[in-house]
């Protein structure tokens, strides 16, 4: 059995990947924050079953929206979530990009990235030992 067949560390991969991604579409929100009439975008987060691999909608080739105007598959949602409190601070020139929130998603993501890393690292610190190569 190979290390990659671990549940336990394949749903940890799935999500630090998870977590670099969503690191990268926050930073788009944040760089775009005086782009006219841009909306914040946020990714979906995976639901992993217990195998650790991705159930739903979001398998390795699910389609993603890379606009609004783009239509949903029946039944499926969208690799990106748009925000729905968009509307709610959107300045005259139509940007809706609230630069405090997009800070903390970004802090929140970066936590919980540490903390699947961490997790990840010690779990291959036990295995090492458990083989008695650590």
């Amino acid at each position: 059995m190979s290390i990659n067949d671990l549940p336990v560390l394949s749903a940890l991969r799935t999500k630090m990947q998870w977590h670099q991604e969503r690191q990268r579409v926050l930073s788009e929100n944040v760089s775009n924050s005086d782009t006219p009439k841009f909306r914040p975008r946020d990714l979906v987060e995976p639901k992993l079953d217990k195998s650790g691999a991705v159930t739903g909608s979001m398998g390795p080739l699910a389609l993603t929206r890379t606009s609004g105007s783009h239509m949903t598959p029946s039944g499926a949602a969208s690799g990106f979530d748009q925000n729905r409190n968009a509307g709610f601070e959107t300045r005259p020139a139509g940007n809706a990009v609230n630069l405090e929130e997009e800070m903390m998603k970004a802090a929140s993501n970066q936590m919980d990235y540490a903390a699947a890393t961490s997790l990840y690292s010690k779990s291959l610190h036990l295995l090492k030992t458990a083989i008695g190569k650590g």
